[in-house]
């Protein structure tokens, strides 16, 4: 088990810092979520009305895919409007500890879970145009659904010890109301770990940053290379189709590496900062030392990598099933007439 700091912070301390670092919350971050939830929801759910309403079942497997994507997209953007009201000045959580624990949990579960499906949705497109016929003779609907059904279960396992992490900072004096420069009176829905268990919370950020985000990233950067190599060197594919393909082969791995990677690095970063400041609490004689102890700088990049993960919900919509015939091609697919394989879900 990882030590954890062996020096105790004074309450003031801890006042002080929190209200440095919650004011990038207060001011920018709750906006943007805002802008968010309304492009995620309207998009994710257009999407979802489209598959439902017009695709013929039963469902391909790029199909089932997406819509579970698309699923997991709008459950994380609901999560959204609850952080949003606590964001918004003064930083105050007002849903009680059951409702604090949840949203966490929601957040992080859906999280993977999009991760999850990207990467179903990266490696069915890699069958399908690189083993054609193995994916028409072997990939069937049916194996789909249980994947998706494992997946949930994955990614609930995963985010399960949210639950054990998160937890309510209370007002230490009822008495005090909370205002915006008095945040002594509000109450903290913190997603990280009390300073006790920052070590812990590091490892688990880092088990996350390594099974949830980073071993995915690899299997849809090896895919989507496949994918390229064999659209590149495919000769009866014309030069106007390849850019095409190739344009939403290099945005597919680029969304990726904008929204969840920095997200996890810089996640990882802020506990390591966290736990060395931490450690050097006792050591701080004025509540400017411990302001200037703190790396704003790398806190403030954290708080922008929160709101480049919402944006990735926001633009699944446009990625995944955007509507491009020319995506569709059936001569990749070794002259099979059975079944077009797409770039696209179809």
């Amino acid at each position: 088990m990882t030590q954890a700091p062996n020096s105790t912070c004074s309450p003031r301390m801890l006042v002080r810092a929190g209200k440095t670092l919650s004011q990038y919350q207060e001011e920018y971050l709750w906006p943007v979520l805002v802008v968010e939830f309304l492009v995620a929801v309207g998009g994710n759910g257009l999407v979802l009305y489209r598959f439902i309403s017009r695709e013929q079942r039963p469902w391909h497997p790029a199909i089932i895919f997406s819509a579970q994507l698309a699923i997991s997209d709008l459950f994380y953007a609901f999560s959204l409007p609850a952080l949003v009201v606590y964001f918004y000045p003064p930083k105050n959580w007002s849903f009680g500890k059951a409702a604090c624990l949840l949203d966490h949990f929601l957040f992080n579960c859906n999280l993977y879970s999009s991760i999850f499906f990207i990467t179903c949705i990266s490696l069915n497109r890699y069958l399908g145009i690189v083993h054609p016929f193995f994916a028409h003779g072997h990939v069937r609907p049916k194996h789909a659904w249980a994947i998706s059904l494992a997946g949930w279960g994955l990614v609930a396992a995963l985010a399960a010890p949210t639950f054990k992490f998160s937890h309510l900072v209370l007002p230490q004096n009822g008495t005090i109301q909370c205002y915006v420069n008095q945040s002594e009176g509000c109450t903290k829905c913190l997603g990280t770990a009390e300073d006790d268990h920052v070590p812990n919370y590091w490892v688990y950020s880092l088990v996350l940053a390594v099974l949830g985000c980073g071993l995915p990233f690899l299997l849809t950067l090896l895919a989507y290379g496949a994918i390229g190599q064999a659209i590149l060197t495919n000769p009866n594919i014309t030069r106007p189709e390849k850019v095409k393909v190739g344009m939403l082969v290099v945005g597919g791995v680029v969304l990726y590496a904008m929204s969840y990677i920095p997200y996890h690095i810089m996640r990882v970063l802020n506990v390591q900062a966290r736990w060395q400041w931490l450690k050097h609490c006792s050591s701080f004689t004025s509540e400017s030392q411990a302001v200037a102890a703190l790396d704003l700088g790398l806190y403030l990049g954290y708080q922008v990598s929160r709101g480049l993960v919402p944006l990735a919900m926001c633009l699944h919509p446009l990625l995944y099933t955007a509507v491009a015939s020319s995506l569709r091609c059936p001569r990749l697919c070794g002259g099979a007439k059975s079944e077009e394989i797409s770039l696209r879900p179809h």
